[in-house]
């Protein structure tokens, strides 16, 4: 024998098999749904971090101001005579700092959450735009799917740019068409 046998129906170092065409088949109709799900958890991704970054959830010492500066605010309400008016005043006034207080708070909070959700999303970007380009060279001289000409009648010589026309009544598809589909379809998904 001439080489090595690897798998079902691959010989390393020589010959075919019979089914050697079968695994390249069923490795060709991967290739379609892995860079689809590639491209979706990414989208996810972006989509989830972009929410955590709108709402970013309340912390113990902001809820701990809101209940302080109600309480002077019902205690404030609760000194309605005319001789009690300079301590409703005073506690009007602790309120009015508590608020600001919290504002500065809630500032400084929101500045440091969106500083390091940017930082993400920059660094899910550079990710991002990496595996594009390794999809890209990995799929760049073969077809990602092979898909009926019917079924795409006016569109498929847009979907087999790079790759070359059609085979056998089917327009095989190339990575840079499936890549801007992929991302159109996650962006409506998500």
């Amino acid at each position: 024998m001439e080489g090595e046998i690897m798998g079902e129906g691959e010989i390393l170092g020589g010959g075919e098999m019979p089914g050697g065409g079968e695994i390249l088949e069923r490795t060709r109709s991967l290739a379609a749904p892995f860079v689809f799900f590639i491209i979706i958890a990414f989208q996810f991704a972006a989509k989830r971090l972009q929410d955590l970054k709108r709402g970013a959830s309340k912390t113990d010492k902001e809820m701990q101001l809101r209940a302080e500066i109600k309480q002077l605010l019902k205690e404030a309400a609760s000194y309605s005579q005319p001789s009690t008016f300079a301590q409703a005043a005073k506690l009007r006034r602790m309120a009015a700092a508590k608020e600001k207080e919290l504002a500065n708070y809630q500032a400084h909070l929101t500045q440091e959450m969106k500083l390091s959700y940017d930082l993400y999303l920059k660094v899910l970007f550079i990710v991002k735009v990496i595996a594009h380009v390794v999809i890209i060279l990995w799929f760049w001289s073969s077809p990602v799917a092979y898909v009926s000409q019917h079924l795409v009648q006016p569109f498929g010589r847009l979907l087999s740019w790079k790759i070359g026309g059609s085979s056998d009544n089917n327009v095989r598809v190339g990575i840079i068409p499936w890549l801007i589909l992929c991302s159109r379809v996650s962006k409506f998904v998500c």
